[in-house]
């Protein structure tokens, strides 16, 4: 092998060792932006899966799917609660700032709001089911 194919094959292999330093760091960098979110939302997950609120959630959308006989459907998705009736859907999603009630219609978004963990859900229940 002459001294400039062996200069070549250490350059080569230099640069695929940068891409791959490259990529290592993005792909750090972007598990503790992730972690840091996880983190974050933590306290807001916890309180949504064992607060009062998601209780009495559960509760008055049975009681009001009931008075509707309309089934609606209850899932946990990972941190997510949703709520399921016909083709619509409600989920409570925690974030790094709080839980947001997500109205999905027709598999798209139609509109999101911050909910408060404190209060009474059944406003919300009302104006979801209304539009069911």
């Amino acid at each position: 092998m002459s001294f400039l194919d062996n200069l070549e094959n250490n350059l080569k292999s230099l640069e695929s060792q940068e891409e791959g330093n490259s990529e290592t760091l993005r792909q750090q960098r972007t598990r503790e932006s992730q972690r840091a979110s996880a983190q974050a939302t933590a306290p807001y997950a916890e309180e949504l899966k064992k607060g009062p609120y998601t209780a009495e959630l559960l509760r008055q959308a049975a009681r009001m799917g009931h008075a509707l006989r309309t089934k609606i459907h209850i899932a946990w998705l990972g941190a997510t609660l949703r709520l399921e009736a016909r083709e619509r859907r409600l989920e409570f999603r925690p974030t790094p700032k709080g839980v947001f009630a997500v109205w999905i219609e027709n598999n798209r978004e139609a509109r999101a709001e911050e909910v408060d963990l404190k209060g009474q859900p059944e406003e919300m229940l009302r104006k979801w089911l209304s539009a069911a």
